[in-house]
């Protein structure tokens, strides 16, 4: 949505050919800037293809703690990774960006128009160098590349940056946690006469997370469950067959609990879900753990970045080269180990009381059946660290009237380190778990009772499992290990691209850019010393199966051009814009990408746009590399037609299923329809409408599917499901290969809404200081379409956290600002529409969510010219979020969050 320039330094989208209205923000300048969405830069052109604006006020409202928070605020984001969603899984660490939400890599992020390293994680980009933010809405492979399949986010860092500025802040939630300190400073200076120019600014942020899930209303440990009201959305589901201190459940102590101190106790139960006595659910009791207690609600991260630019004039030509660094860590809680049981335990396991064998011997027991969930003993904790480095060089130009050049190139490297502390070792377990006593009346490992066993293991240490935190220091270093993976993603890229004016015609130059690009893309990873003895020494929860490293590289080249063939001053202007991009990939082979649109322009007001495209994304590194995994699981065959021969079975029981990466696969190919336009009105200066429709379509969408739906999908017809499936000779499957592939596609479409007015207060009154500013942005999503092959699913409207893909119909902003040189105020409502929990489940007793609306408010004044104070309120009123079962990408879950920071600059 292309709206006028004088908003830009309050958040609008821009045009070259306005200029910034008097009483705008202390950042705005007089200078040019040009806003395209595409590779052709000529004030005065009007591109096709919708493009938002995110600037000052957007970037400091609500003073999140980096850009990918501040672009989750728009309603066409989806906040698919942040740390209220990234607790319990490894995404923590990362600040990718999802729009529209089509999944985070089918969001191309660039810096300055190149790509960087780091897949897109924000978190390495530093907020005080961000000047602004350009959001191309609709498909831009043509321009771009891969990847820019839902749109493009461009972060264009200040490049004039003089003095020196110092910023502190802190941040605090209304229940006294969540806390976040961060600092950050900046530095430039000319030289050489005001040729040369040097910047750089470092950024430090600590979030200390929150802990406790449970100190939020509707979190904790909810669940779907089927009770005599019905099926229904409840708080408080627990496990209902094991504790923390344990729970036997045979025999004729069945229904007792372990005490830390050993002895037992009635098992306190909440309401059982289903006929059985102990069931994998309960809701409630006093004995009652769910999954979920014990993993933070936000996850904790420590964030270091830094970037430094150089450039020198010559002549026409400008010559530069930047620096990055980045290092973001995490240590918080992961998943308890709820796989451990249920185990069976001897009547004479010494660590149990006389009176519990004596009770055990008189019922003629000789063992009893226990479980328990281990978060005292196996509650895991992931730690990360993700370093980035980055260095590029470049050179910007011209020559002649109107010919710009300019040519890059970048390499950079991220490095993770990832473990997985406390996690299980299964063998070593199940030794340790197995204590008896020696002959010299010592309790041991039942391996090591015997001097002339054969299997003696001399470092297992006895595990005592009964009550919290029972087990001894020896025991723990036994049965524990840390999973580790190191992962280097290496990215090499270069570009060179030149625009110019070929030919004046009747209604203005004919501007043509081309060029071409290249990159180089490689992945390494290794596991740690344990991970390396078996691929499933962790068991179940085993992270890291196999090595893995893979790569490859792609040349492209591109054309684009801008043709006038309308220009009446005043009254009418059109243009076309067509642009082609052919990409040669050393996996997948060539492949093209394209675009085609105009726009009209009537009476300077109104400009009408329409663009076609043709987008692809080709697969990611870990798409095609990942690890291998190796599993046997039960399937049951949907492809038995006519299998009659002797020995087949249907349903067999020890399938080995592979899952991973594939470097087979293809590129995505995405169709994307926009059309919609502007409107300024000449009569009402400073006030902006618009409109614009979109429709994408993305067939070969990479997914998975189960051994399962594969023999569905192969009975379907798909060759390529039928070529994943083995079978023996009798028609068996034996094997089935689960991993990535091109058999999905998914559409949406929907319409983005924007209105915009600044209003320079001395045209009402001469007296009257600074100015106001109004902005709306909202979208509706009427259709959001994923079909895996098998079955098609539309989810939009349905806005239950645990629903894959949940998109509310309505999403929007209202932001309302007043800034002079001294003090400055914004507000802004957050709206998220109501709708199903999932649409799927029509017995749902209370499958309708509310509507959502958030408050934020901020105030910012200066003191001596100098020091700037401010102060930022989110969620005022402390809106609660719906009933949540994991973490929600719609939902404000931390509630009300009061920040406050001061600024110098010298």
């Amino acid at each position: 949505m292309v709206a006028l320039a004088v908003a830009l330094a309050h958040g609008g989208a821009a045009m070259a050919q306005t200029a910034p209205e008097k009483g705008a923000d202390s950042d705005t300048s007089d200078r040019e800037i040009v806003v395209t969405g595409s590779r052709i830069e000529r004030a005065g052109f009007d591109q096709p293809t919708p493009t938002t604006v995110i600037g000052a006020s957007e970037l400091r409202i609500a003073a999140k703690p980096n850009i990918q928070q501040v672009l989750n605020d728009s309603p066409q984001f989806r906040a698919t990774v942040t740390p209220t969603v990234s607790s319990g899984n490894t995404a923590t660490g990362t600040a990718p960006v999802d729009l529209r939400g089509l999944g985070t890599n089918r969001t191309l992020t660039l810096l300055d128009g190149r790509r960087f390293v780091g897949d897109g994680n924000l978190n390495f980009v530093p907020m005080s160098m961000i000047e602004r933010v350009e959001v191309v809405t609709g498909g831009a492979s043509a321009a771009y590349g891969s990847g820019a399949v839902a749109g493009v986010v461009n972060l264009i860092l200040k490049k004039d940056l003089k003095g020196l500025s110092l910023g502190a802040s802190s941040g605090v939630s209304s229940r006294g946690d969540g806390q976040r300190y961060s600092f950050d400073g900046s530095f430039g200076t000319s030289f050489a006469d005001g040729q040369g120019h040097f910047m750089i600014g470092a950024e430090y942020v600590d979030d200390h997370g929150i802990p406790d899930r449970n100190s939020r209303p509707n979190m904790g440990s909810s669940g779907i469950v089927t009770t005599s009201a019905g099926t229904m959305l409840v708080r408080d589901v627990n496990f209902g067959n094991m504790t923390r201190g344990g729970l036997i459940t045979t025999g004729v102590l069945a229904g007792q609990v372990f005490n830390n101190d050993g002895t037992l106790r009635p098992f306190r139960s909440g309401t059982q879900i289903g006929s059985a006595r102990f069931n994998s659910q309960m809701v409630g009791g006093e004995d009652g753990v769910g999954l979920y207690d014990d993993v933070g609600a936000s996850t904790p991260f420590k964030r270091f970045n830094a970037y430094a630019r150089a450039s020198y004039d010559v002549g026409k030509a400008t010559l530069w080269a930047d620096f990055s660094y980045g290092r973001t860590t995490s240590n918080g809680k992961f998943l308890p180990d709820y796989v451990v049981g249920p185990l069976t335990i001897s009547a004479t396991n010494p660590f149990l009381s006389p009176a519990i064998q004596a009770q055990l011997a008189a019922a003629g027991e000789t063992s009893f059946t226990f479980n328990k969930l281990f978060d005292d003993a196996f509650e895991l904790q992931y730690n990360v660290m993700r370093e980035n480095k980055e260095g590029a060089i470049g050179i910007d130009g011209s020559f002649g009237n109107s010919w710009k050049y300019s040519a890059h190139y970048s390499h950079g490297e991220v490095y993770s380190d990832q473990q997985v502390r406390n996690s299980r070792i299964a063998a070593n377990f199940a030794r340790a778990i197995n204590a008896v006593t020696n002959s010299a009346g010592q309790i041991v490992c039942a391996v090591n009772a015997d001097a002339i066993t054969t299997n003696d293991d001399p470092a297992c240490s006895p595990l005592n499992p009964f009550g919290s935190g029972a087990a001894s220091a020896a025991s723990l270093a036994y049965v524990r290990g840390t999973q580790e993976s190191f992962t280097t993603n290496k990215l090499d890229a270069a570009g060179v691209s030149l625009q110019g004016d070929l030919v004046n015609l009747w209604a203005g130059p004919l501007t043509i850019a081309f060029g071409g690009e290249a990159r180089w893309e490689s992945q390494k990873q290794s596991r740690g010393a344990l991970s390396q003895i078996s691929p499933t020494i962790f068991g179940p929860l085993t992270l890291y199966t196999s090595d893995t490293s893979g790569g490859f590289n792609v040349k492209e080249a591109f054309a684009e051009v801008a043709l006038p063939l309308l220009n009446l001053e005043n009254k009418a202007k059109i243009d076309l814009n067509g642009a082609a991009r052919y990409s040669d990939y050393s996996n997948s082979g060539g492949i093209w990408s394209w675009k085609y649109g105009g726009t009209a322009r009537l009476f300077n007001d109104l400009l009408l746009r329409v663009t076609r495209s043709r987008d692809i994304r080709s697969p990611g590194i870990g798409e095609l590399y990942s690890v291998r995994s190796i599993n046997i699981a039960p399937l049951v065959d949907q492809d038995k037609a006519g299998r009659t021969a002797t020995g087949y079975n249907p349903n067999p029981q020890t399938v080995t299923t592979y899952t991973g990466g594939n470097p087979l696969l293809k590129p995505e190919i995405a169709n994307t329809f926009t059309v919609g336009g502007s409107y300024s009105p000449s009569f009402a200066r400073g006030l902006n409408f618009s409109v614009d429709y979109y429709n994408i379509k993305v067939d070969g969408y990479i997914t998975t599917l189960s051994g399962t739906l594969l023999t569905l999908s192969c009975a379907q017809g798909n060759a390529a499901s039928c070529a994943s499936v083995i079978r023996d000779s009798t028609g068996t499957v034996t094997t089935v290969f689960t991993n990535n592939q091109n058999i999905a596609n998914l559409e949406t479409r929907g319409i983005d809404f924007e209105a915009s007015y600044l209003l320079s207060l001395d045209r009402v009154n001469a007296r009257l200081p600074g100015s106001i500013r109004m902005r709306a942005l909202a979208t509706y999503v009427d259709k959001f379409v994923f079909n895996n092959g098998l079955t098609s699913v539309d989810t939009a409207g349905d806005v239950g956290d645990a629903t894959q893909r949940a998109v509310p119909k309505w999403r929007g902003t209202f932001s309302l600002s007043y800034q002079n040189s001294g003090f400055g105020f914004d507000a802004r409502l957050r709206y998220i529409g109501g709708g199903l929990y999932n649409h799927l489940l029509p017995t749902l007793v209370n499958n309708h969510i509310d509507s959502r609306t958030y408050l934020d408010i901020g105030a910012q004044f200066k003191v001596a010219d100098r020091f700037t104070f401010y102060a930022n309120v989110n969620n005022v009123f402390d809106r609660d979020p719906p009933l949540i079962t994991t973490g929600s990408p719609l939902y404000d879950i931390v509630g009300t969050y009061v920040t406050g920071g001061v600024r110098v600059n010298f």
